[in-house]
């Protein structure tokens, strides 16, 4: 740790709570320090560190008592050292220099190392303990409810990247663990999963037990519905099943998946995985996005391998971080090293121009139409690449037309990208396919008044959306 001696202003000097170890000042104690001020005695520099949120203003590390006393006496610029702290908890630091006139009160140190433990749940008791004045036995006591949420919490990581067949090195490597840990955890998944099974068996809703263990609701669908036949689970989970090949829902799931851009009912997943995947297929989403694929992979018990360009570790840990880049032969890297290829590919990926703005700046979404089209191209070749032969495409995507004010009689071929275009393309890179399934997209997405002008304007809207269901063989 760094540090400065410097004179700064009393008044750029904050009390910051959140790194303050004590429940208060001692006003008694700022009173004798003042007194001695006015006698003329010298005190040590206080101890700050710049202000984070705030610049040009210091926080409080050590001297609490002594900045009050100097303000009560109209002091204006006091000498500081300030310190960098080079990463190290503030709030520790703290505690350990308030203990040097006078130990933390029992509730004081209590405090502190539960506040100290949630900010970062790497800190060792050891640690803590040496900064409050505490032994590592007194500090485990402290922090014991909050470190048994904390490894719940990684608990449930480890069992749903499990249940979907993510390897364990992966698994480690996603959680930051060693693979040693990774493996004494995944002992402990069948304790874990008979609380929540006893619970189902008394006739508890899946709702009712996610919400009692703190488990997501997909995490307890997979272990409700286990060894039941597909047809068992559309039922339990209240979907109908379509026998055509038009699907058409007007809202999605909201137990599965989160709240994301161009999100997909999780009924539509389900219903692939119904037709064109058995039990236990291992699922490829290269563009996982809410994760709609891997939770309904999870009621439905298949396995998935799930990738998006957004990392979400501590609420999406099944979704591994990976930027598919196809933009020249070297770059076109495949994400994992892996001797397992998966059975179907479900790739829904940002359609052309719809919610461009509301994806990432390098979404696909917001590339020129050729250069939307040309990424296309190359992403199947790469997919082909690294599949088995066997492996299908389903493919989600929707016609795009630039229909918005320009009336149908006056719309070009140029002016939009259809399904021919797309099938063109997969024809073209070894993809053929065997069922184009109608999947509209809800009408109920337009306003009336959106709704009555373009009816003015004799503007024909769009909702054409298709799974498009591929193989390699011709």
């Amino acid at each position: 740790m760094t540090q400065q001696t410097t004179q700064i202003p009393v008044s750029s000097i904050i009390l910051d709570e959140a790194i303050y170890p004590r429940k208060g000042i001692d006003h008694r104690r700022v009173a004798i320090f003042a007194e001695n001020i006015r006698d003329g005695i010298a005190f040590d520099p206080i101890e700050v560190e710049p202000c984070p949120d705030k610049p040009g203003f210091y926080r409080l590390l050590d001297g609490a008592h002594r900045w009050s006393a100097y303000k009560s006496t109209g002091v204006e610029e006091v000498k500081v050292i300030i310190k960098d702290l080079d990463g190290n908890d503030p709030l520790l630091y703290a505690a350990e220099k308030a203990i040097g006139p006078k130990q933390l009160t029992e509730e004081e140190a209590k405090d502190t190392a539960r506040r100290a433990y949630a900010g970062n749940t790497c800190l060792r008791s050891a640690d803590i303990g040496k900064a409050i004045g505490r032994s590592r036995q007194a500090v485990d006591a402290y922090i014991a409810d909050l470190r048994a949420v904390n490894q719940m919490g990684r608990d449930i990581k480890i069992f749903c990247m499990h249940r979907l067949g993510i390897p364990q090195d992966r698994i480690a490597k996603r959680l930051g663990l060693d693979q040693k840990t990774i493996h004494y955890h995944l002992g402990k998944m069948p304790i874990l999963a008979n609380s929540l099974n006893a619970d189902l068996s008394r006739g508890f809703t899946v709702a009712q037990v996610a919400q009692k263990h703190g488990w997501p609701d997909p995490m307890v669908w997979s272990l409700a519905l286990e060894g039941k036949t597909d047809h068992d689970r559309f039922k339990a989970l209240g979907w109908g099943f379509c026998t055509w090949d038009k699907w058409e829902w007007n809202d999605c799931d909201n137990r599965f998946g989160d709240d994301w851009p161009g999100r997909i009912p999780a009924q539509m997943i389900a219903h692939i995985l119904r037709y064109f995947s058995k039990p236990d297929d291992l699922i490829l989403d290269p563009m996982a996005g809410g994760g709609v694929t891997s939770d309904a992979c999870l009621a439905m018990g298949r396995r998935c391998w799930a990738f998006d360009m957004k990392d979400r570790p501590d609420t999406r840990p099944e979704i591994e971080p990976f930027t598919w880049d196809v933009s020249s032969a070297q770059s076109r890297l495949w994400p994992v090293s892996a001797k397992e290829k998966p059975d179907l590919i479900l790739f829904d990926p940002p359609y052309f121009d719809k919610k461009a703005a509301d994806y990432d700046k390098k979404s696909i979404s917001g590339l020129s139409k050729k250069a939307y089209l040309d990424f296309l191209e190359a992403f199947f070749i790469l997919l082909k690449q690294n599949v088995k032969k066997k492996t299908r495409l389903a493919f989600i995507n929707a016609d795009w037309r630039d229909f918005q004010n320009t009336p149908a009689i006056e719309e070009k071929h140029k002016g939009g990208i259809l399904i021919d275009d797309y099938l063109d393309i997969l024809k073209r890179t070894g993809w053929y396919h065997t069922h184009i399934i109608q999947a509209p997209l809800s009408s109920q997405r337009f306003s009336p008044v959106v709704v009555s002008a373009m009816q003015k304007k004799g503007i024909l809207g769009v909702i054409s959306r298709y799974v498009i269901v591929l193989d390699q063989n011709n």
